[in-house]
């Protein structure tokens, strides 16, 4: 095999300074999923059929990729037979997805394909409402319960969050910059991955959820139609994860600037500034406006990049030590386990167990 086409050489090319490593999931968002599947043998089936060791849920901090994340969404539906993955009061007929995306494109506008869409949902939720405010040039998708709601159903509600979000970029084939999000618990919040999938800061409020944006937005034009609905059900849910992620964001660009330094001493905030032609008071509050922090975005792409390191080749983990940035394996080891909870190791061995993923 030539050397060029060996798959060693394929993933380092990937993995090159051009390469965006896919953001990591918690393990968190995967205990939540599973909340509503009944017994350890079911729950280790179910996790098989996405590629996921069980032994990751064994440390609250470990993460799982994008791909994982979306074979589970997969597996949970037909596990359960419900669009919701059980965690509603009553289970979501399976198919309903696909036809509301195919009656929402049969809009000219975004807010009106919005406003429809979640009439339809009106009729299936039980547990919550659905709906869109629009004040004072702010639109809020908020999502109001029908009553006090178990830590199943409150999960439903932030699924449905994400849900109705990518959609609603998928329909203006572009990425809907969000404000805020909004959350009632402050230990969910903390523990979440919403600020990164909105990309906003996550604001507490007591009794409700929800997201706001520019109302500006809901005047775009629907540009799918009935031909592309159907390419966008056979790729989802996997596509909502990482289709309409804003590139041009200031963490994403940071994130691909400190790429290239990845195996050596990254650059100070204030040389990143210089780099961004901006200074360092007005990156860090851009940042914060984001949900973001210099130093995050730092320990988030070595924890990425390393993760992809560990389950996507055989490279020794010193190599992978040095890869991200680290000369001694012992160093390596203490950040990795702070990140995720177990050691480079341990990682790959538990990523390493067979796997039984459905087609």
């Amino acid at each position: 095999m030539p050397y060029a086409d060996c798959p060693m050489t394929r993933f380092l090319n990937a993995t090159s300074t051009k390469h965006s490593i896919q953001h990591t999931i918690a393990v968190y968002q995967v205990v939540q999923m599973l909340l509503a599947v009944e017994g350890d043998d079911a729950r280790t089936a179910v996790l098989r059929r996405a590629g996921i060791s069980p032994a990751l849920l064994e440390s609250p901090l470990a993460r799982v990729t994008q791909t994982q994340f979306a074979r589970l969404m997969t597996a949970l539906v037909r596990h359960h037979r419900d669009e919701f993955w059980g965690l509603g009061s009553a289970p979501l007929p399976l198919g309903s997805f696909a036809v509301c995306c195919r009656m929402l494109v049969g809009h000219r506008k975004l807010g009106d394909a919005l406003r429809a869409g979640l009439r339809y949902y009106h009729a299936l939720l039980v547990d919550f409402v659905p709906r869109l405010q629009v004040s004072g040039g702010v639109a809020y998708l908020r999502m109001g319960s029908r009553h006090p709601l178990t830590a199943r159903q409150a999960y439903a509600v932030r699924v449905f969050m994400f849900l109705s979000y990518g959609v609603m970029c998928w329909l203006a084939a572009r990425r809907i910059p969000v404000d805020e999000v909004v959350y009632q618990d402050s230990d969910v919040a903390r523990r979440s991955d919403a600020s990164k999938l909105f990309q906003a800061p996550i604001h507490l409020m007591d009794g409700e959820w929800g997201y706001r944006f520019d109302a500006k937005w809901l005047d775009l034009p629907v540009v799918q139609s009935h031909e592309s609905v159907e390419t966008f059900l056979r790729e989802a849910p996997a596509c909502l994860l990482v289709k309409y992620r804003d590139q041009a964001s200031l963490t994403e660009r940071i994130r691909r600037l400190l790429r290239r330094y990845l195996a050596e001493e990254m650059p100070s905030l204030e040389e990143v500034s210089d780099m961004l032609a901006t200074t360092p008071q007005t990156l860090r509050r851009r940042l914060q406006r984001e949900g973001q922090g210099y130093q995050m975005i730092k320990d988030a792409l070595r924890r990425d990049v390393a993760v992809e390191f560990l389950t996507q080749s055989d490279l020794p983990l010193l190599e992978v030590a040095a890869r991200v940035g680290f000369s001694e394996a012992s160093t390596f080891h203490r950040a990795f386990k702070g990140w995720t909870g177990l050691t480079p190791g341990a990682y790959r061995q538990a990523h390493n167990e067979p796997e039984d993923i459905d087609a």
